[in-house]
């Protein structure tokens, strides 16, 4: 814990990323087996990037039906699936082995030459998830990112309009490298439950921030702290 950064309310504190990464596996599965109960098939969105990696290994031993599981990405660089930079390599590497290989993954990299050139595709990707997502887990970047929703990048404001109707876009962020594809805001609204998943001492102050007044447009996560159409639980460890 950090002496300098209180640990804001509401926030779930785990004292290591194991004992985190335990229970939301077994609660996201938990969520899963209950979804497949009700319906044919459930669905879990997460992110990409090293915080994860921990909680898709925890979360592959876990026993449920995979092959009723559709698992797709809450943004994805517009790079090879099998480069080093690639969300998509890193859920098949971590997540979809062990009891999860049989799980179905939705993939946002299309083989088009750009992002803005594979929208469409992608949308027609996106139609084969469930309209209500039953888990979707989120990071949060330093700068108040999340998924691929950077902030002032061009094209934010319609990824975060709630009546755009619009399910992923394509969005080349300034301060990040390569182009990207973003479920928008909306997409990731409609579900059941949202996890912001969140390690690091760095990320207090920065989740901090994002609780106080100010300007989505700087700090797009404010967006998922700010609305009260989903449940969102936030947890946290060192």
């Amino acid at each position: 814990m950090m002496d300098s950064f209180s640990i804001p309310e509401g926030v779930v504190a785990f004292d290591s990323r194991a004992d985190l990464d335990g229970q939301l596996s077994r609660e996201i599965a938990g969520r899963l087996r209950l979804a497949l109960e009700r319906r044919a098939l459930a669905s879990l969105v997460v992110s990409g990037g090293r915080t994860p990696v921990g909680l898709f290994e925890a979360l592959s031993q876990e026993p449920l039906d995979w092959s009723r599981v559709i698992v797709t990405l809450a943004d994805e660089r517009w790079v090879d699936n099998d480069a080093s930079e690639s969300n998509e390599r890193l859920v098949r590497t971590h997540l979809l082995q062990n009891r999860a290989q049989d799980a179905r993954l939705v993939a946002l990299k299309t083989p088009a030459l750009n992002a803005d050139a594979g929208e469409v595709e992608c949308r027609q990707r996106l139609l084969g998830l469930p309209e209500t997502l039953d888990v979707v887990v989120l990071g949060m970047g330093e700068d108040g990112h999340t998924a691929s929703l950077f902030p002032s990048a061009e094209g934010l404001g319609r990824a975060l309009d709630l009546s755009s109707g619009v399910d992923c876009l394509a969005l080349s962020p300034s301060t990040a490298p390569k182009p990207r594809m973003t479920l928008t805001l909306p997409r990731l609204l409609r579900s059941e439950q949202v996890y912001l998943h969140l390690c690091g001492e760095s990320k207090l102050p920065v989740l901090a921030q994002a609780l106080k007044p100010g300007p989505v447009e700087l700090m797009p996560v404010r967006a998922l702290l700010r609305q009260s159409q989903v449940p969102l639980a936030i947890y946290w460890a060192p």
